[in-house]
């Protein structure tokens, strides 16, 4: 009987999970019409939790996310990472066929040859948002390097915020140089001295302090300070100082053991649509990797440098890549910063 019954739960479960989908995603990343549309069309509930930080997305997998979430949305450097833990599972391509609408660029990446495991979402950049009603533009990345002069934030982000460390020091964003290394960790300890600092934000959070006025400073992702611009048009702004910064791709995976495999598919293939794509990158304000979904992106955007690089900017530019070995370098002197 207890057999019957725990069988009868079972298949419960299942019949609910697979009437739902389940999404892991960072915050203010998806606009929510998108998914009442997906909803409409499959009939599949959508449920959403928020992470704000890379590193949340795989403490979380790691301690059972791996079985409660349908799709995720890890940044390009951490998904070998991903995929060797074995913590998602290989793309069916045959239920995806609007996988051919990606660029050329992102069809076969070197963090996911063949794209076996991932599909890209969005792409873009890091910058400055600052407060343009207090400061002029920015050139440098001196104004929190060097020697501030009023309130700034750093992103909570080891990759991102040491390779910005780096451009500004002239090295690569991705040195597998100790020393280099090393001196973009002091350079983010003196920053941290300072008596402007006020702090490491993941996700919007330094967006958000820099539009309420605690901050005049921020280190964070285009698509956010592109929005809160708009938003703000008197107040805010964002550049990418002269000496380069970050690029990233965030993509949509399938947990290892994902509750609803099925709706995962139909969910990643909803969003590679040319005008769905269209519209994801319309809200957020990030680039889209789609490439059919190009002739549909608002003209304003299209030329926007700020959300679409041009090429002077773009050599200036460096996504940032999994090091292998290497990235044990990186983690350490990001420990050393967080914890002095």
């Amino acid at each position: 009987m207890k057999r019957i019954l725990a069988a009868l739960v079972a298949l419960l479960a299942l019949g609910l999970a697979q009437k739902e989908l389940r999404l892991f995603i960072w915050s203010e990343y998806m606009d929510p019409a998108i998914l009442e549309a997906f909803s409409k069309q499959t009939g599949l509930r959508v449920r959403v939790d928020l992470y704000e930080s890379n590193e949340e997305l795989i403490a979380k997998l790691q301690a059972g996310g791996v079985g409660q979430y349908d799709v995720i949305f890890p940044s390009d450097f951490y998904v070998p990472s991903i995929i060797q833990l074995k913590l998602v599972q290989p793309l069916d391509h045959a239920k995806i066929p609007n996988l051919k609408n990606l660029d050329d660029k992102f069809k076969n990446p070197p963090y996911d040859p063949g794209n076996r495991y991932s599909a890209a979402y969005q792409w873009g950049t890091t910058g400055l948002i600052y407060r343009k009603d207090r400061v002029g533009e920015p050139k440098s990345w001196a104004v929190i390097f060097k020697e501030p002069k009023a309130p700034f934030i750093l992103m909570d982000s080891p990759r991102e915020m040491l390779g910005n460390a780096l451009k500004y020091l002239g090295y690569s964003a991705n040195t597998k140089n100790p020393k280099e290394v090393q001196q973009a960790g002091q350079l983010l300890l003196q920053a941290k001295r300072s008596r402007y600092f006020l702090g490491f934000e993941g996700g919007v959070g330094g967006k958000n302090r820099v539009v309420a006025g605690a901050a005049t400073y921020a280190v964070v992702y285009n698509g956010d300070a592109v929005k809160a611009a708009d938003e703000n048009p008197g107040k805010v702004a964002f550049t990418i100082p002269q000496e380069g910064a970050t690029l990233w791709v965030d993509s949509m995976m399938i947990p290892a053991k994902a509750p609803n495999p099925e709706g995962a598919h139909r969910f990643i293939n909803f969003i590679l649509d040319p005008k769905v794509g269209a519209q994801l990158s319309n809200f957020n304000r990030y680039a889209t990797p789609n490439k059919a979904a190009l002739p549909h992106i608002n003209p304003a955007d299209r030329k926007n440098p700020a959300i679409y690089p041009p090429g002077d900017l773009m050599k200036r530019l460096e996504f940032i890549l999994d090091l292998g070995k290497d990235n044990r370098v990186y983690d350490e002197v990001w420990t050393a910063v967080k914890s002095r």
